[in-house]
């Protein structure tokens, strides 16, 4: 059932949805969060259906929010709110509201969305494009317990990574992140079956891909070794070697789907890695709400403290605190915290590649900086730590 209002209020999209509910038989409420979706009019049916086929498993209200650009000056200066409410078949296992705000309302979105979220449920902020750099300050994200955005859809994925550990709050995530569950979960298993000591780690994927930086953030913060992170023609993470004391481990996967890993002294093992859609990941990261410690270790540990061969770029520098005197590389990891590697989280592989071109020189924590110019090529910086074994 659809029902669309034109000029409308909080208090009538409340209404529509109370009729709505009586008039398909089901009037109370059985929805477990609010899912607020903040995009634009081009990229909103790819997000509502990825919400409403995550709805099955996640029952919600979702409101997705659209600032329109009025046409004329005379235009902008005019309010007006326009919903579409949906509810039953339309709007998956749960409700659906779509607002588009014109004029001067767009800038205060949370007034709209504030008397439309469930009472005593949480409430679950997504940005598929555009995510402002400190989701938790903007006054939609201020809103939720959940905070979900999505680096690779980002001009510069791998500066705005730079950017997001600089105002990382808890219950911040990335769906970049999402995608590298299933890696980190195999690499723990096989980390498991065989007692050796990791001394390097390479990991092979595209050149624009976050996904591929989270991934190498996460092995150097975990085990203490230096990274290499190294480029291929994709799709995605494409390889990830160890070099151990016993041998090499190696977790490979050229096609997307299906990879091979290899453990010396064992046979090699078909492993599926399929490469999921934006609705399971969502699924996934609604599973939990509450704050993801080992994310924010690693996206803390930085992107400038990893090597990149066969590239343009050799590093990423980390952002400086202003007027603080510049601090040691090996100082990053004192404030990261010390949490447990995720190796029983279910998995989401990696996306498309990103657009962009990370940054050579410093970047701004609030916004990217202009392109410097390249620096010379860098040799591969260990993490200032000797090699621990792996558990």
């Amino acid at each position: 059932m659809k029902t669309d209002l034109t000029d409308t209020t909080a208090s009538k999209i409340n209404k529509a949805l109370v009729k709505g509910r009586r008039a398909i038989g089901t009037p109370a409420v059985g929805m477990v969060l609010t899912l607020v979706i903040v995009t634009d009019e081009e990229n909103a049916y790819d997000a509502l259906k990825a919400a409403n086929d995550a709805s099955r498993e996640h029952p919600s209200r979702t409101l997705v929010v659209i600032k329109r650009v009025s046409r004329s000056p005379r235009d902008r200066t005019q309010s007006r709110l326009d919903a579409e409410v949906r509810v039953g078949a339309d709007a998956g296992t749960g409700e659906t509201v779509v607002l588009r705000l014109y004029g001067e309302v767009a800038d205060h979105a949370q007034s709209v969305v504030l008397p439309l979220l469930l009472p005593d449920a949480p409430v679950v902020v997504w940005w598929p494009v555009d995510a402002p750099l400190d989701p938790a300050g903007d006054p939609l994200g201020a809103l939720a317990q959940r905070r979900v955005t999505d680096t690779y859809s980002s001009e510069q994925p791998v500066r705005e990574l730079t950017a997001r550990a600089g105002t990382y709050k808890p219950g911040d995530t990335d769906l970049s992140w999402t995608r590298i569950t299933p890696w980190r979960s195999m690499l723990a298993a096989a980390l498991d079956q065989v007692s050796v000591e990791v001394k390097a780690v390479e990991v092979e994927g595209e050149e624009y891909n976050p996904s591929c930086e989270l991934l190498a953030m996460w092995l150097a913060d975990r085990l203490d070794v230096p990274v290499r992170r190294s480029l291929s023609s994709g799709p995605g993470l494409t390889a990830v070697r160890m070099e151990t004391s016993h041998g090499p481990i190696t977790l490979d996967r050229a096609d997307g789907s299906l990879a091979t890993l290899s453990i010396d002294g064992q046979p090699d093992r078909a492993v599926a890695l399929k490469r999921r859609e934006t609705a399971e990941l969502i699924a996934e990261e609604l599973r939990r709400l509450d704050p993801d410690d080992t994310y924010a270790s690693a996206l803390r540990f930085g992107v400038h403290r990893l090597n990149v061969s066969n590239g343009h770029a050799d590093t990423v520098e980390k952002p400086k605190e202003p007027e603080q005197p510049e601090q040691p590389v090996a100082a990053s990891l004192e404030t990261s915290p010390d949490v447990e590697a995720a190796s029983d989280v279910e998995g989401a592989p990696e996306g498309p590649s990103a657009k962009g071109e990370p940054a050579d020189g410093e970047a701004p924590a609030q916004a990217p900086a202009p392109e410097a110019a390249q620096p010379p090529a860098l040799k591969p910086v260990p993490s200032g730590l000797s090699g621990k074994a792996a558990k």
